[in-house]
């Protein structure tokens, strides 16, 4: 609608989709179709493939009473999951689950004392908190402008919650996720991460940041995340 994405129309909208395969039941449908021939494909990274066809945003998607899906390896079994309570994995709780996942390895390495930031507690930053406090002992911080959303952040299971402002009053964290993107956030995330640490980049606010040596802490690492691969839908699922 708003042109981010050149989509052709008229087209089906729809890329969270759960429904009914006549063989296999009930089902969630990977959406970032790929080539199946590149590198990328040939990785199982699908999403990244530059000549994707994603459903709902390329091609039709799920608003309707039947959908064509390309091939069938891109059908997940629900495996007793509702499928209307579920069907935001396929897109927001994937993106999320993708970005946690790169940050297992730091977070466990520290335990205990591991520091986490989740920048952004809307729908995508909520997964992240759930996932973090599920697979990591960290401290989970939450950041947001939204006073209900940082309430939310807290039913959630994080340890504390920051508004955007005052996090420059808070330690520093081994990981900071960033599900804005903006300059505002990129800025606070940059300022934020300890030394060594990891920032992962989500958010499409289209946000840019000066990076160079002196510009961001020594041997911090910058990297944006982009949905998840068909194999990490089944992690998900599972």
């Amino acid at each position: 609608v708003e042109g981010v994405f050149p989509s052709p129309l008229p087209m089906v909208l729809g890329h969270e989709v759960t429904g009914v395969h006549a063989e296999l039941g009930p089902v969630m449908v990977y959406a970032p179709w790929g080539c199946r021939s590149c590198v990328q494909c040939d990785r199982g990274l699908e999403m990244m493939c530059a000549d994707a066809t994603e459903a709902g945003l390329f091609a039709d998607g799920g608003y309707a009473d039947r959908m064509l899906v390309k091939h069938r390896r891109y059908l997940a079994p629900l495996d007793g999951l509702d499928p209307i309570s579920s069907a935001p994995l396929a897109c927001g709780g994937l993106t999320a689950w993708r970005a946690v996942q790169h940050s297992l390895r730091d977070l466990r390495d520290r335990g205990s004392d591991a520091r986490a930031t989740v920048i952004g507690a809307g729908g995508l930053g909520q997964y992240a908190l759930s996932y973090l406090r599920l697979l990591t002992d960290a401290h989970v911080i939450a950041v947001d402008i939204s006073a209900d959303k940082l309430d939310a952040a807290i039913e959630i299971g994080a340890h504390q919650s920051v508004h955007a402002d005052d996090l420059g009053d808070v330690a520093p964290a081994d990981v900071v996720i960033d599900f804005i993107g903006n300059d505002p956030t990129l800025i606070n995330a940059a300022n934020h991460v300890a030394r060594q640490g990891l920032v992962i980049v989500v958010g499409l606010g289209l946000g840019r940041i000066p990076f160079g040596f002196g510009a961001v802490p020594h041997e911090a690492r910058f990297m944006s995340s982009v949905w998840g691969s068909r194999s990490e839908l089944d992690d998900l699922l599972a």
